[in-house]
């Protein structure tokens, strides 16, 4: 072989580790910025305060579960060891009514107590209120992205007769990440207490949420970082992008579903609720909110948020 020949082979091996130590590198930062992100989903106190100014119609409500020591914790033990951490709170008098709620990216149980008033104030419901790992107080060492979550909420929706009782009648409701989560405890064999579903602002997929953020936030296309990143994911987590589909548990689904969305929403964006939709079989209803952007349906209307979610689980859940 000749000296060029030799120079020509070097240059391409240099190339080749070259560009897979900065796939290797970009991927396990990226998996790192999107799953490991700075949590304020940690913050308890902070998320409190952010939810009494944020929702000042909930406060009496908050303090009125404070002053009576009616916000109760309890924990369970996911299959892997993880131990998971979650609010309940019993309705007024005893019911079977029961909602499960289900957090979004980076928040935790405590930012979705306007939807624990909204069921349990207004509607008096039970509710169950889980953290998702890596967020409040329960473990882990990365967010799932509803994937790996969707067996812990099924996890929490198993345990919850042991909570309220036997003849539970369970609606699951989420938003934003923990909408997507819904979507994918969805298609999953349940209980028969298990009536319907409200998600609201939910993403179609991992992998087109993240090929979203990645084109918007670095300008880069899906291939190959998307690709690489999702391997890795695979190698650390035990699942990928592309299986983490809510559109296509969504296609499983044979239970009643509502899907919220903002028709504004730039962060899920509001086409995906239309794939979704499409994907999911009857019986389900559709409500696009006007001048609404990422997940502040309930914020913006509170009142024809509370009324659409109680007509739709009414006819489903019953006294």
């Amino acid at each position: 072989m000749n000296r060029l020949n030799k120079k020509l082979l070097i240059s391409i091996g240099i190339a080749i580790v070259s560009v897979i130590i900065i796939l290797t590198g970009g991927s396990l930062y990226m998996l790192d910025y999107s799953l490991r992100p700075e949590n304020r989903g940690k913050d308890l106190e902070g998320s409190l305060e952010y939810m009494r100014e944020s929702y000042p119609q909930i406060i009496p409500w908050i303090d009125s579960l404070q002053q009576y020591k009616a916000l109760k914790d309890t924990f369970i033990t996911a299959p892997d060891g993880i131990r998971l951490h979650g609010y309940y709170v019993y309705a007024s008098r005893p019911t079977s009514r029961t909602a499960v709620i289900v957090h979004g990216y980076t928040d935790n149980a405590i930012r979705m107590f306007h939807i624990g008033y909204l069921y349990n104030q207004e509607l008096d419901y039970n509710i169950l209120l889980p953290d998702l790992r890596y967020t409040g107080l329960s473990e882990g060492d990365a967010i799932q992205m509803g994937w790996l979550d969707r067996k812990d909420v099924i996890q929490w929706i198993n345990m919850a007769p042991s909570i309220f009782g036997d003849s539970l009648q369970i609606v699951v409701h989420g938003i934003s990440m923990g909408a997507a989560t819904t979507m994918m405890v969805s298609g999953e064999q349940l209980p028969g207490y298990v009536k319907c579903f409200v998600e609201d602002c939910g993403y179609t997929s991992a992998w087109d949420q993240f090929g979203k953020e990645l084109e918007e936030l670095f300008g880069l296309p899906e291939f190959p970082l998307l690709y690489t990143a999702s391997w890795f994911c695979q190698l650390q987590n035990g699942w990928n992008f592309k299986e983490a589909s809510a559109t296509d548990q969504v296609a499983r689904c044979r239970l009643p579903m509502l899907f919220i969305h903002g028709d504004q929403d730039d962060f899920v964006p509001t086409w995906m609720v239309y794939k979704l939709y499409e994907a999911k079989t009857q019986p389900k209803e559709l409500w696009i909110v006007p001048e609404t952007d990422h997940a502040h349906s309930y914020r913006n209307y509170p009142e024809a948020y509370t009324r659409h979610v109680e007509t739709f689980t009414g006819k489903y859940i019953h006294p």
